[in-house]
């Protein structure tokens, strides 16, 4: 490791919540947003939005990787090259919300996407390379430790993500468009926390890179990105689906703002709580009980039906808090991992990021054309097979590959430290 950090350094840690911030802002939430956007705005349908999503992912399958070697191969460039990724990023969110589609919604909507994730493949990888050397400074539990910062931070950004249109609508005519200049700012004000930390963090010279071979040859590893492959995908259906089923389902006539709120704030508050019990009986304990909170509760998701507010919204507070257990140790423990088998894991993390775009790709591609097929259509009254796929695919759905991920984890051997 090219420099040690004194434990005392922890406090600086806030730059990695802020950072995880900016990026949960930029990935998940546009999933809740970007496509009922466009169907409302510019009427494209769901089917065809639910093919670019999934082929798009098709380019992050060769990209992806290659993000991370450069980003193994940048050293004292890599934070020039974050800056610049960054501001590329900014201007695809602008392009997605902010200005108006030049030609053709449908390419507009792929041309946006691909810039932004692009650059979000890149800075995910980055930055959670990043935290692997970091974490490994901060002793015994550090990854866990740092994990609570980073996605603490995650998870408020998701929250302001999916509330702010939503809460901007009441202010002004163009809420999407709000949010794109909000996301700017957040941009420039996290790129400067994290400026210190990208050329402190990197392997000396003669230190061997991880390889993706590497990666796939430890069978840990591989286990870990199927389980966040399938443990994943859950939570990018419901967000995927949440503003058609709170519409069609609850028909919430305005507070899907707050029940998304309630859900990932759970989840932000819930985070560190979860980084606590992990140093206590272990990251895949904690893990599991987090995984079998959100299941448990989600499923009965399937029993409500219009004006059932209050009871969605409980559900919203314990399978966030759920959630939270995910999204928090899931990563500290594939970060240990790749501490344990390399010095530099930023190829390693190309996969996570793959990963992590592809249960986005996975949840349209399976959701939209069933919905087209069922005939649904948002904002208009729909039938009541339409309703009932809708239903099926929002919470029955989420519920069994919930299931199975549980099952896969607890038959994976981990090493705690």
């Amino acid at each position: 490791m090219s420099e040690a950090v004194n434990i005392t350094a922890r406090p600086r840690l806030w730059g990695y919540s802020l950072f995880g911030g900016l990026l949960a802002m930029a990935g998940l939430p546009i999933y809740i947003h970007a496509p009922y956007f466009y169907v409302d705005s510019y009427a494209v349908s769901l089917a065809a939005l639910g093919t670019v999503l999934f082929v798009l992912r098709g380019l992050d399958f060769v990209q992806d990787p290659a993000l991370g070697w450069l980003a193994a191969k940048l050293g004292h460039a890599r934070g020039l090259a974050v800056t610049l990724a960054a501001t590329i990023m900014a201007g695809a969110m602008l392009m997605l919300f902010a200005v108006p589609p030049l030609f053709a919604p449908l390419l507009w909507f792929a041309i946006a996407l691909t810039l932004l994730f692009s650059c979000y493949s890149f800075l995910t990888i980055c930055f959670y390379a990043t935290g692997v050397a970091r974490g490994d400074t901060l002793g015994k539990g550090g990854h866990v430790y740092l994990a609570g910062w980073r996605e603490t931070g995650a998870l408020l950004g998701v929250c302001l993500a999916a509330a702010a249109p939503v809460a901007l609508e009441a202010v002004m005519p163009a809420p999407f468009m709000g949010f794109a200049f909000g996301f700017v700012v957040i941009v420039a004000l996290a790129v400067i926390a994290m400026r210190a930390e990208w050329p402190r963090y990197r392997a000396e010279p003669e230190a061997a890179s991880l390889s993706l071979r590497d990666v796939f040859a430890d069978v840990t590893a591989r286990r870990l990105l199927i389980i966040a492959l399938v443990n994943a995908t859950p939570v990018a259906i419901t967000s995927t689906l949440f503003l058609f089923y709170a519409e069609a389902v609850l028909q919430t006539n305005g507070a899907e703002g707050v029940l998304l709120i309630l859900l990932f704030l759970s989840a932000a508050v819930s985070a560190p709580l979860w980084a606590r019990l992990a140093r206590r009986v272990g990251a895949k304990a904690a893990l599991l009980s987090g995984m079998a909170l959100a299941a448990v509760s989600f499923a009965f998701v399937i029993t409500l039906g219009p004006g059932d507010l209050a009871l969605f919204a409980m559900i919203c507070v314990i399978s966030g808090a759920g959630i939270g257990a995910d999204l928090t140790l899931l990563p500290a423990i594939f970060s240990r991992r790749m501490a344990e088998l390399s010095p530099e894991a930023a190829k390693g993390f190309g996969l996570w990021a793959f990963v992590t775009k592809a249960t986005l790709a996975l949840a349209a591609l399976m959701v939209f054309p069933a919905l087209g097929f069922a005939g649904f259509e948002a904002g208009a009254e729909n039938s009541p097979t339409a309703i009932t796929t809708l239903i099926l695919l929002y919470a029955a759905l989420p519920s069994a590959l919930k299931a199975i991920a549980i099952a896969l984890l607890a038959l994976t051997p981990l090493k705690e430290s």
